[in-house]
């Protein structure tokens, strides 16, 4: 196991975990949840996703237990495929694994040198390089502001393009040379972190695969069945909150003739739940997690 899960027990709990009753963990990783769903499962069955290869060697020999090696964005296609019925809870732990953080070669990471990659997969047709390097000033702004929710995305975008004039940018320590003068002091890690997190949800296309896999969940669902969603940055948690809400990724109510809110959840967590403040000191990835719950009607 790469790393202690953030809010485990929460997460769990969240889950109301009948030991008869079929899960599925969408973001298998280190399996830290899974082993905590399995060890309270009696005849009940995991079905676990992750598209990272390396993801696959954490897999347990457990007959209740089975690993399917593919992005969560097709899980609904796949749980037909391997179960035929609905389930009695989901939980999807997002962003970046520990493991795949702590690996220089998938240049996920501000803290190491490493070629700029960032794929979750590597059937994942474009890395960051080929971002960094082929996207025009317009395309590069875009991002930047949007994924990385950056103050001056525009002139950060064009010192990483006077920079690939010189020479190409094929790794981390260039990328974080290129936008040096772009650094407020005393805010480095913090504007080098929302350049890595832009770089990243478009190279894996996180928002558009996170809306396909909450727009399926309804469908895979049980009515009384429980989607446990842990996220680590605004965009993500917005959206997780308009799915839970509301049933689609703007947040758009729809009302039925009485007035009453047509959503398919009822809402566990009014406010998402944080980790503690020890947890936080202990593991410095659950600073910005937030947890939330909902139950299908």
């Amino acid at each position: 196991m790469y790393h202690n899960p953030v809010m485990l027990d929460k997460c769990i709990e969240g889950l109301n975990i009948e030991p008869s009753g079929v899960y599925v963990d969408v973001t298998f990783g280190g399996g830290g949840h899974s082993r905590a769903i399995l060890e309270r499962l009696t005849t009940g069955h995991l079905y676990a996703f992750d598209q990272d290869e390396d993801a696959a060697q954490n897999a347990f020999d457990d007959e209740r237990f089975t690993f399917i090696p593919q992005n969560f964005r097709y899980f609904k296609n796949f749980i037909q495929l391997y179960h035929g019925g609905k389930v009695d809870g989901i939980i999807a732990d997002l962003g970046v694994s520990s493991h795949q953080f702590d690996t220089p070669e998938k240049g996920f990471s501000t803290r190491f040198d490493g070629p700029l990659d960032m794929r979750m997969s590597q059937m994942t047709p474009n890395d960051a390089a080929t971002v960094v390097n082929t996207y025009d000033h317009e395309a590069l702004t875009r991002i930047l502001r949007l994924y990385g929710e950056m103050q001056q995305p525009h002139l950060v975008a064009s010192d990483i393009i006077m920079a690939r004039d010189a020479e190409p940018i094929e790794t981390t320590a260039q990328l974080k040379a290129a936008v040096q003068n772009r650094l407020p002091r005393g805010k480095e890690n913090k504007v080098l972190a929302q350049l890595f997190q832009a770089l990243r949800i478009e190279v894996n296309q996180e928002l558009d695969t996170l809306c396909a896999f909450l727009s399926q969940c309804p469908d895979v669902l049980k009515p009384g069945g429980r989607l446990v969603v842990m996220s680590y940055h605004s965009l993500e948690d917005r959206l997780v909150k308009n799915f839970m809400k509301t049933g689609n990724a703007e947040g758009k109510e729809d009302k039925d003739f009485f007035g009453n809110l047509q959503t398919p959840y009822t809402i566990i967590t009014r406010k998402p739940i944080v980790p503690t403040d020890e947890e936080i000191e202990n593991n410095s990835r659950a600073r910005s997690a937030k947890l939330r719950i909902a139950e299908r009607k």
